[in-house]
């Protein structure tokens, strides 16, 4: 049976719905096969360019708005001023996300039209598939990116199969994951050949890693998820009591052997400024000869300088040593377009806006191995997670996902994590307010964690680093070689397509 107009539409949507069931924290894989299959079997029937792209707007629209329905959650936070808004929101940005896999959809059908080399159903599933991380990484980069539940993603419960984000990124482990959940569409010969690739996959990942190291070879710090709710974060009567239960936390037997303690995205309920009293009472939460790393929003003596989203480095004498301010804010949450010339009707836009960093760092601190601080959503940008010059030892990502209660998203937001891990070869420290904090050692694999909406201390050492991986020294680079491949291994089989066509015409 072929599907035509709106039942094909409706098909393709939801058939992206049940897709994005395989992200974290569900990883129901057997849907993403289901629905990539049906993504291609939608777009092979499909009589058009067309056709083929509403194809993919409808299965995108469906995928995305279940795997960002997450996003409702903050605007039913109290007070909930703009409750409203979020439904259409989230409806709005599914739709516009859902362009890119109706590029992908309609690009490849205008080129397999034109070509009737690309008969055969192998070449048109390796043409899909190059499409398909064309659009993916165009996803993660156009109007500042949202790179969020690649389709990588669906491995995240099996780390040995990450392993493959450590030679050519997320994106080109997208590449190989679509071709093998879409393996089906071409066939039981294609079937068992996907099985028997996924199978490697992970055999090679498991013995490319290194033996867990719980131990770890570096100073002890300690991780502090103070499991804040958001509605209470920000009033005023209680930031004497949330500074107090953050220092509190940080004091805890083995205070005197840590290097450094670690707070979540935006810890103190105040801006904090050079000279301000309040650094007094963080410098209580600094071990001896050891830092306080936390973020904080910053601001300088200038209240007209404004404000930005920052990672503070504080010693035990109140005195900031080293900032990092973030520099991919999100849009709409973080900062408006155009705040400064929209001030005016700044009534209109809520708070207003952070100021944008200058540029990602690596900090390097006595007693402290040089890291690269990731603030909350940078941590989803492939290749964009390290400061200049050096190689860090380590990243640390802080974060506030309170904003999202126990929805899907902050558990999706590990799986970033855990992939940037793999990706540089570098273990990851993760504090949150409200979770998922934790240990990530540079093979993406959990060491240590603190649950969702949980209160609690994680005390480890920083875990090993690995040498650098393909991906960690070439970036995005080792995603074109990936490509070129794909496109050469694509122009073979068009050869050998034409071959067989014209053997099977001679007399």
């Amino acid at each position: 049976m072929i599907l035509k107009g709106w039942r094909a539409a409706g098909a393709a949507f939801v058939a992206g719905a049940l897709a994005a069931l395989a992200m974290p924290p569900l990883h129901w894989l057997p849907l993403a096969v289901l629905g990539i299959v049906a993504f291609v079997w939608l777009w092979d029937t499909a009589p058009g360019p067309r056709s083929a792209l509403l194809r993919g707007w409808a299965w995108g629209t469906g995928h995305f708005a279940v795997g960002s329905y997450w996003i409702l959650e903050a605007f039913f936070v109290p007070p909930a001023d703009y409750a409203p808004l979020g439904p259409p929101i989230v409806v709005g940005l599914a739709a516009l996300l859902g362009f890119f896999p109706a590029m992908a959809a309609g690009a490849a059908k205008w080129l397999a039209v034109r070509s009737p080399s690309l008969g055969g159903r192998y070449c048109r599933l390796l043409l899909l598939a190059i499409a398909w991380t064309i659009a993916e990484w165009l996803r993660g980069h156009v109007f500042t990116g949202y790179a969020w539940n690649p389709l990588a993603h669906v491995w995240a419960f099996a780390t040995p199969l990450l392993q493959g984000a450590a030679l050519f990124g997320v994106y080109g482990l997208g590449l190989l994951t679509f071709i093998i959940l879409a393996a089906p569409a071409a066939g039981w010969r294609a079937s068992i050949l996907a099985l028997v690739v996924a199978g490697g996959a992970g055999f090679a990942g498991q013995a490319v890693m290194a033996p867990v190291d719980t131990a770890g070879d570096g100073p002890m710090v300690r991780i502090v998820q103070p499991n804040t709710p958001q509605a209470e974060k920000w009033r005023p009567e209680m930031r004497s009591a949330h500074m107090a239960k953050l220092v509190e936390m940080s004091r805890r037997d083995g205070f005197d052997g840590l290097a450094a303690v670690i707070w979540p995205e935006t810890a103190p309920p105040f801006v904090v400024q050079p000279g301000s009293a309040a650094l007094e009472v963080m410098a209580r939460a600094v071990p001896p000869g050891g830092y306080l790393l936390t973020g904080a929003a910053r601001g300088t003596r200038n209240r007209e300088d404004g404000v930005w989203n920052s990672l503070l480095v504080i010693d035990g004498a109140g005195e900031i040593v080293a900032t990092y301010d973030k520099v991919h804010l999100v849009p709409l949450g973080e900062y408006i377009p155009f705040h400064k010339q929209l001030a005016p009707v700044s009534g209109f836009i809520g708070r207003g806006s952070f100021e944008v960093g200058e540029s990602r760092v690596t900090l390097d601190l006595p007693r402290l191995p040089s890291f690269s601080p990731i603030i909350c959503y940078e941590v989803i940008f492939p290749a964009a997670v390290t400061g200049p010059g050096a190689r860090p030892r380590w990243l640390l990502n802080v974060t506030n996902d309170a904003w999202f209660g126990l929805s899907s998203g902050p558990y999706q937001h590990l799986a970033s994590a855990r992939l940037r891990a793999v990706e540089e070869g570098l273990p990851m420290l993760r504090a949150a307010n409200t979770g998922v904090s934790a240990v990530i050692d540079a093979y993406g694999r959990v060491l240590a964690a603190i649950d969702m909406q949980r209160e609690g201390v994680i005390d480890h050492r920083i875990p090993t680093v690995r040498e650098p991986t393909p991906y960690g020294r070439w970036g995005d680079g080792a995603l074109v070689v990936l490509l070129l491949v794909a496109t050469g291994w694509l122009m073979v089989a068009m050869r050998f397509t034409r071959c067989e066509k014209t053997r099977d015409s001679t007399p």
